[in-house]
């Protein structure tokens, strides 16, 4: 079964130096029908003006993903981490028992275009932590966080996994799953074909029932994020 959210249907967010859309409730939108999938709790993409940013905040009990689409980020936190991510890295935090952290865009003529995730961990108080690394470009399925950190990918406190999906033209990729999980597609860029469905730039669709996913890319690259997440559970 896939269950498709199309990216016009994401709820929204205009500030005069944000522009986001969310693909499940977040802030001041609350739609009841989108709280998450499974462990995934929020994919906001967003775009920040330059020389803005969101300022000191905090947060706890969450693992919290960047990947950043265009331009940097600078970011400072209370573990004492400065540090710029460019175009194509990933950031993973840890908040656990608490970290306050600030993202802002440096530049003063690029905007900032990055994805935001929030994943629950599957146990509370945990030590905060940071993580950033660049992966390589690669063709495929590309593994960027999991629980065991395995493959040189971020340590992710779940049980899922997290994947990049890169694909030229007319190239296809697929993912086994063990029975019982759900996987969730967050198309970045192309159109991704997909269980007889085409899936456009902002589209997100929840597989459930299947353990072998086929994705296809049309006539143009496509870049997607592909999450392999425990049987869901009533949203939190």
């Amino acid at each position: 079964m896939v269950d498709i959210r199309h990216s016009e249907n994401r709820g929204l967010t205009r500030l005069g130096w944000l522009h986001s859309r969310h693909s499940f409730s977040f802030g001041e939108y609350y739609d009841p029908q989108h709280m998450g999938v499974s462990a995934l709790r929020v994919i906001n993409d967003d775009r920040v003006v330059p020389g803005a940013g969101f300022a000191t905040h905090s947060h706890r009990d969450m693992e919290i993903i960047s990947y950043v689409k265009r331009g940097r980020i600078e970011h400072k936190d209370s573990l004492g981490n400065v540090d710029t991510l460019s175009a194509g890295e990933f950031q993973l935090m840890t908040a656990g028992t608490g970290v306050t952290h600030s993202e802002y865009n440096p530049s003063r003529s690029e905007p900032l275009e990055f994805l935001q995730i929030w994943i629950h961990p599957d146990q509370t108080g945990l030590p905060p932590g940071y993580q950033q690394k660049r992966f390589q470009p690669a063709s495929g399925l590309q593994l960027i966080a999991s629980r065991d950190a395995r493959d040189g990918s971020l340590q992710l406190h779940q049980d899922a996994a997290l994947y990049r999906l890169q694909m030229r033209p007319d190239e296809d990729a697929e993912l086994s799953t063990a029975p019982g999980r759900t996987v969730y597609v967050h198309v970045i860029t192309g159109n991704l074909s997909l269980a007889g469905e085409i899936l456009s730039a902002g589209d997100g669709a929840t597989i459930s029932a299947a353990t072998h996913n086929t994705f296809a890319a049309l006539k143009a690259p496509v870049e997607a994020l592909v999450f392999d997440l425990p049987p869901a559970t009533p949203a939190r």
